[in-house]
């Protein structure tokens, strides 16, 4: 009787959460129904794990501009990186690692859904000339954890997305 009641009370709150509009992290109800990405390299990893992210959302991804109800440009992505510091020795001690996404999103009228915006990510990297290979895999695991985090907030903005009056 007790773990029938269990049982019972779990369908029950299952049931409360899901209709209160709660959703699991990195799922967003998305105000359309299919997507064509445009962007200057479609196998780039941003690329990839945005269309895989998209997918989990239930986003059709179209092959042709004309099947789809929304366009997302993703104009540029560039990730550099810029010394933050040096040692006494004159020995680059620190960098800056910056990582920019450049995105707009259209409908088949032309009509903005997300005007021209840009992501910045900037992460912080202490260097050392004795751990060269090691400093080189976290400076890429973190331009990984920047593109990931990239791919979130474009989510979130997409979700957010309508049409905008064009003036």
């Amino acid at each position: 009787m007790n773990r029938l009641l269990r049982t019972v009370l779990l369908f029950v709150l299952t049931l409360l959460l899901g209709g209160c509009g709660l959703h699991l992290r990195g799922q967003a109800q998305m105000p359309f129904d299919s997507l064509y990405l445009q962007a200057p390299n479609l196998y780039a990893p941003l690329v990839v794990e945005l269309r895989r992210a998209l997918s989990t959302n239930n986003v059709k991804i179209a092959a042709q501009q004309n099947e789809a109800t929304l366009t997302l440009q993703i104009v540029s992505e560039i990730a550099d990186q810029r010394i933050l510091s040096l040692s006494r020795a004159g020995r680059v001690s620190e960098y800056r690692l910056r990582y920019r996404v450049s995105l707009r999103a259209y409908d088949a009228q032309q009509q903005e859904w997300m005007p021209a915006q840009e992501i910045q990510l900037q992460r912080d990297l202490t260097y050392s000339d004795t751990q060269i290979l090691a400093k080189q895999e976290e400076s890429a695991m973190l331009y990984k954890d920047m593109r990931s985090d990239a791919v979130q907030q474009i989510l979130r903005r997409l979700s957010r997305a309508k049409p905008h009056a064009t003036e």
